[in-house]
């Protein structure tokens, strides 16, 4: 566990927030510089056919010791999130967790409370590592990097566990809605992957809400304001009643929990009287919901257009990804293999939806059946955000046991990775196309 912990808060201390506003890929430097770190220390365990692509992912093959067993995939992201500052991060280590209130030392305003932290009360007597509350401390998803170099150390430690092949990639820009976009099923070359990108321990991710994304444009009419009497039409109390009328003591994330829909208003771009935008992200776990939810805004806008007829409002509805348990019935042994493995270490385990997405979500609707596994963070996106040391190990073990339990298995198709000489150098690439949007908190 020593070297588990070492890893992390080697990791956690190197700057890799995801920007939303950059033109490059990755969308900040510091996710290249650790690309760099995880590459040098995958070939000094071992691990083969290890390089970086000319996006900043890294790609790497823990050899298998079995003859016919499929490969598999481990995943995770460098990137962290943009909403909490992540440079400068001083982690601070709390043995034997007393079950009080956690002061964060470097901003004693910041308190991880009991009272609104209902998972702490199972992890009295254990490992917590925290920021100094001046920055997040990174465990989204920097726990993942570390639970997957672990677990692949200890098995490149012990040739005795049979195993078959295990392809390890570390993506980029998971946290701005990214993740996946230089990446393809073929290139991790396996039957099935696994995200390591989930809080706690025990918990097993078989589906996310289907989403879209709305973009809703007033087009209205400016003016002098002292000339404005009959003339003008103010797009922005336009597009403010728009806003008013959407369901949102029904149809809100503030309002809602559990597998109930939601559509959530989440920025305002910009704009003005002639013409004012908002973005708003349509979310279920039933896909069939999101063209009915598309239907309500158009109705709205319809019923707003009859009261202000000089206006006009426009609405462009993008895919953004799909849930996940659609693709995941395709091999059943994805889900099934998991929870063997977690209820072996764990003795417990629990099957949970996401009220987001991951980089499973948009790998399996591209064919890759990519669950989701726990690693023991906990309050991410904030400055109280936490992870458990023991739970990371748990993840750990659990890799592990998987590992095994796929090198027990036989069939099932091996995608090929197209060769193309030498791994491309490391540099950052622009990418001008790329339109910002990001998957929900934890999504």
């Amino acid at each position: 566990m020593d070297t588990l912990l070492d890893r992390f808060c080697r990791y956690v201390k190197m700057e890799t927030t995801a920007n939303e506003d950059s033109t490059t890929y990755p969308s900040s430097p510091g996710q290249l510089e650790l690309g760099k770190v995880l590459a040098a220390e995958l070939k000094a365990l071992g691990v083969q056919d290890v390089f970086i692509t000319e996006f900043g992912i890294v790609h790497g093959t823990v050899p298998g010791n079995v003859s016919g067993a499929p490969t598999i995939a481990w995943v995770s992201h460098m990137d962290t999130s943009p909403e909490a500052s992540g440079k400068n991060v001083k982690p601070v280590i709390h043995r034997g967790y007393n079950g009080k209130d956690i002061v964060l030392p470097g901003d004693k305003s910041k308190v991880i409370r009991v009272e609104e932290t209902p998972q702490l009360a199972k992890l009295i007597g254990k490992t917590i590592i925290t920021s100094d509350g001046t920055t997040l401390l990174g465990a989204d998803d920097k726990a993942g990097v570390a639970v997957i170099m672990s677990a692949a150390d200890y098995l490149l430690a012990h040739p005795e566990i049979k195993h078959g092949p295990i392809h390890i990639c570390f993506s980029c820009d998971e946290e701005i809605g990214k993740g996946t976009e230089h990446i393809k099923p073929e290139d991790l070359e396996s039957v099935v992957a696994y995200t390591l990108d989930g809080e706690g321990h025990g918990e097993i991710e078989g589906e996310t809400f289907s989403a879209d994304m709305a973009t809703v444009t007033v087009q209205g009419y400016n003016i002098h304001p002292g000339l404005a009497t009959g003339k003008m039409v103010n797009a922005i109390r336009i597009l403010s009643e728009f806003i008013s009328r959407l369901p949102w003591m029904t149809m809100a994330p503030e309002t809602t929990s559990g597998r109930q829909q939601f559509m959530h208003p989440y920025v305002l771009p910009g704009g003005g009287v002639d013409k004012a935008t908002v973005k708003i992200i349509l979310r279920s776990f039933e896909t069939r919901d999101l063209p009915k939810q598309a239907e309500l805004l158009r109705k709205i806008a319809d019923s707003i257009e009859a009261e202000y007829p000089k206006c006009k409002i426009e609405i462009n509805v993008v895919k953004q990804y799909r849930n996940m348990r659609e693709g995941l019935e395709k091999e059943p042994r994805a889900m099934k293999l998991a929870i063997q493995a977690v209820e072996k270490v764990m003795g417990e385990y629990r099957i949970a939806s996401i009220r987001g997405g991951t980089d499973g979500s948009r790998l399996t609707e591209m064919g890759l059946p990519t669950p989701n596994l726990s690693t023991g963070m906990h309050n991410f996106h904030s400055p109280l955000e936490f992870a458990c040391l023991d739970e990371m190990q748990l993840a750990v073990n659990s890799l592990v046991e998987l590992a095994q339990l796929w090198g027990r298995e036989k069939g099932g198709s091996r995608l090929k990775i197209k060769k193309a000489g030498k791994p491309a150098p490391v540099k950052s690439k622009t990418n001008p196309a790329a339109k910002k949007k990001r998957l929900s908190a934890k999504r």
